[in-house]
């Protein structure tokens, strides 16, 4: 059985409306609803950049004390923790060797064209 939801770590952490800081979080595999429908919000129309903010609002389930995740959430967040996530939303999103799949018919295993699983363009790709 593979694991649903992923403890992280922010390097630095979210700072709340009071002061604290929270750093400990989970955040859980995507799908492809959280994918696709944030590609009908308004926000992310009117400038692509905000598809990332969505996207991590949706799969990231905590936060510190932070139970209630949304893009405003995610709007706070130091640029090293935005790319922490980023990075560790690629790592969790892929299901063994990115380079390589078995196909589920024939249980062949092949090299996959593209660098990474998950496919949303809101995540960019290390490197």
């Amino acid at each position: 059985m593979f694991e649903v939801e992923h403890e992280l770590l922010l390097p630095m952490g979210l700072i709340d409306a009071d002061g604290t800081l929270h750093r400990e979080g989970v955040m859980r595999l995507a799908t492809a609803a959280d994918e696709i429908l944030p590609l009908q919000d308004p926000r992310v129309q009117r400038n692509p950049a905000y598809l990332s903010l969505i996207l991590l609002s949706r799969v990231v389930l905590r936060i510190g004390g932070i139970e209630e995740i949304n893009p405003r959430t995610m709007e706070g967040l130091f640029a090293a923790d935005l790319a922490y996530l980023q990075d560790r939303y690629n790592a969790i999103n892929r299901i063994g060797d990115a380079d390589r799949a078995i196909c589920p018919h024939c249980e062949r295993d092949f090299d996959l064209e593209a660098g990474r699983l998950g496919g949303s363009l809101a995540i960019p790709s290390p490197g």
